[in-house]
């Protein structure tokens, strides 16, 4: 029986992403629980193929409008709410079983926080005698909030690694809580003690993540297991949206490129690692840095395969020749491009630089390493302008890139989220705090921000079909019904043809029936008139898998 369980709770949305919720965080708390002398396991809610659908809360209603029906085309988004990993129940019942005295629970999104206090209810129904700590982004942002469940005894503000074992020492010896880093609790009267977030002074003096804890067989890819790492912490950059910038109090340090080729060596010999993503903010803002990463993963892995990620998105002017050939031979196969937006004023509201010519010769570079792109813009923040992302989407239609659209919702401790609150623009509900919620209605609306989603899936398929050589499809007149066994990619080219001939946005549903989609027609009217001015470059090399 472990002394302390540390636990990933299941999610409610519209789509899962396996590889991205790999709990590393909670790998690395549990090695330093056990390297100060406790016994640990960690229950992963979100390690199983198991789903089900789960209503849509009463808060989200309004998205049935603009998910409503079933779409079986390429420039489908969603449709189904579903509930993702195991339930609350059997995860008390696990819980109640450890006989854990401590018990912690991941709360890395506000989106979700409602799945990490359900899941603490559980525990204490289960387990009464525990005590629950909660940790992650959303209790650092918004330790008050975590706190006003009765079943949650304690925040973890910040960097756990310092301050779980310490928090653990202190419950099981009755020393002083306010000694623990990053602490929060209620005092007598009720009140809260809130310490500022703990960091972790040196990162190198950490043990490696307890890899051995974590269920490697649900987050295989390609036969061979994925995991990520995390080589940084922080971000020295200021842009407006991100929580973790120069403003959050999180400072930003590197780790040893030793440090980092031994946990990788760990993954990778140990753990059968294939896919690795690096979830650092920004990989590539050191270049001797990582250029001895690189050689350093070169010089020990080359041949065996390893495909490597920065999922989180590069900065462009990061880059250059020397070091994205050395990204494509140590293993990189696709480029994350960070673009935000190419409007200067929007820009400015970000605190971003115009990225556009690093950008552009960032694709050139990729393209000359034979290496796939993805350039992602912001759609729908506060004071943006549809028309501005539109412009956005054009300017990426004519470049050797996929567009990834990020629909903007405000994230805890960013400036833009103090900002919403202040203008009145936060939604009601915590849940709503997630892209596919859309959750602002300001300068954009959600009927133009849902649009700008539809709009890119349709950019991307067009650009799937000059890849092949295929041309722009002709404009043509829409057919009420297709055949329920028509080829998925010709689905898409009878779509795509009849939005150019009238700008309407249509769907498929499995029995073949066409319907349109609820979007902005302006907008997507707009965007008809032009496509067909537009060279539609293709992304590049389609045999390349792009996850």
């Amino acid at each position: 029986m472990p002394d302390i369980l540390l636990i990933q709770p299941p999610i409610r949305d519209f789509y899962l992403t396996a590889k991205r919720t790999v709990p590393y965080g909670l790998a690395a708390l549990a090695a330093a629980v056990r390297q100060a002398g406790f016994t640990v396991r960690i229950l992963d809610g979100l390690a199983t193929r198991k789903t089900r659908p789960a209503p849509l809360p009463p808060e989200m209603a309004y998205l049935a409008d603009f998910y409503g029906r079933p779409d079986v085309s390429p420039m489908a988004l969603f449709h189904h709410f579903r509930h993702y990993g195991c339930s609350f129940a059997h995860i008390g019942r696990k819980a109640g079983d450890s006989g854990a005295f401590l018990v912690g629970i991941a709360s890395l999104f506000t989106a979700y926080s409602h799945e990490a206090l359900e899941t603490a209810r559980s525990v204490k129904f289960f387990l009464p005698g525990c005590r629950v700590v909660l940790g992650g982004h959303h209790p650092t942002a918004l330790p008050a909030d975590a706190m006003a469940c009765p079943s949650v005894d304690f925040v973890i503000r910040g960097e756990g690694e310092v301050a779980l074992p310490r928090l653990a020492h202190a419950l099981r010896a009755g020393g002083a809580l306010e000694s623990v880093p990053g602490v929060v609790f209620r005092r007598p009267d009720g009140s809260l003690h809130v310490s500022p977030p703990a960091v972790v002074a040196d990162l190198d003096g950490c043990p490696q993540p307890a890899r051995d804890l974590i269920d490697d067989r649900f987050y295989r890819r390609h036969r061979r297991g994925s995991t990520v790492v995390v080589a940084s912490r922080g971000c020295p950059m200021a842009c407006s949206y991100c929580s973790l910038s120069r403003f959050s109090g999180i400072p930003y340090r590197r780790r040893a490129v030793a440090s980092v080729l031994a946990e990788i060596d760990t993954a990778v010999n140990a753990h059968d690692a294939g896919f690795i993503d690096f979830e650092d903010e920004n990989l590539a803002l050191d270049k001797p840095w990582l250029m001895a990463l690189l050689a350093g993963i070169r010089a020990r892995f080359d041949g065996q395969g390893l495909e490597l990620r920065a999922m989180n998105g590069l900065f462009p002017p990061s880059l250059d020749a020397e070091m994205v050939a050395a990204m494509r031979a140590a293993g990189f196969r696709v480029l994350n491009l960070a673009l935000a937006t190419t409007d200067r004023r929007q820009l400015a509201r970000f605190r971003r630089p115009d990225v556009r010519r690093a950008f552009e010769s960032a694709l050139a570079l990729a393209a000359a390493n034979r290496l796939e792109t993805v350039g992602y813009i912001i759609v729908g923040a506060p004071g943006q302008r549809a028309a501005e992302s539109l412009a956005d989407l054009c300017y990426l239609a004519e470049r050797r890139v996929l567009a990834g659209v990020s629909l903007f919702y405000p994230s805890p401790g960013s400036l833009d989220f103090a900002r919403c609150r202040q203008k009145g623009l936060l939604p009601a509900h915590p849940s709503l705090l997630r892209a596919t919620a859309l959750p602002l209605s300001d300068t954009t609306t959600r009927l133009e921000g849902v649009t700008l989603l539809r709009l890119g899936r349709l950019l991307n398929f067009l650009k799937a079909l000059a890849a092949d050589g295929e041309p722009l499809p002709q404009p043509a007149e829409f057919e009420r019904s297709l055949p329920p066994d028509t080829d998925r990619r010709e689905l898409g080219r009878r779509l795509a043809g009849w939005f150019l001939y009238d700008g309407r946005l249509r769907g498929v549903t499995p029995e073949g029936e066409v319907y349109a989609h609820h979007v902005d027609r302006a907008l997507a009217e707009g965007f008809a008139e032009v496509l067909p001015t537009l060279r539609i470059c293709p992304p590049g090399d389609r045999r390349q898998d792009l996850g």
